[in-house]
């Protein structure tokens, strides 16, 4: 089991019983570091006090289990405004959002397309741009993200 999906296992339970929704977990090496990175939500967003309770809750599970042995930093956060969308459970949450989908390699000239996300398959996503329905195969995609509103602009 790769060691996210570890993570992912140990820190769901947690998440819940705090009334947290687990939005994602990432073992990641930045620079010469390796980050623990634990994104979390709830309705209305959460706070630097849910992250705190988050980061001691699991902090204590992480050192009893030990599923990483190498040295890594580790970090409780909210996934933000413009949070990435992974999983079909963020797609299905956001379905008639605006989104930002950018491409491992370019189309029609371009590696971003932005639009509003109409469908979602296991293969393909759909967006809404001004030409129309466009589909995007999701092996495609480097990453797709939410895209929040500024007083209506970008």
């Amino acid at each position: 089991m790769k060691t996210d999906e570890l993570v992912t296992k140990l820190a769901e339970p947690v998440a819940k019983e705090l009334g947290l929704e687990l939005v994602d977990a990432e073992y990641i090496k930045e620079a010469q570091n390796m980050y623990l990175r634990v994104y979390i939500d709830k309705p209305g967003g959460v706070n630097i006090d849910d992250c705190q309770l988050m980061s001691e809750k699991l902090g204590e599970i992480l050192d009893i289990e030990d599923p990483i042995k190498e040295a890594y930093i580790f970090e409780v956060s909210s996934p933000g405004l413009e949070r990435v969308l992974k999983k079909d459970r963020d797609f299905e949450k956001y379905l008639g959002e605006l989104i930002l989908i950018k491409l491992f390699a370019p189309r029609d000239e371009k590696k971003e397309h932005q639009g509003l996300l109409k469908d979602f398959n296991k293969q393909d996503i759909y967006i809404e741009t001004d030409e129309g329905i466009e589909i995007f195969a999701r092996k495609d995609i480097a990453v797709a993200k939410r895209v929040y509103l500024f007083n209506g602009r970008l």
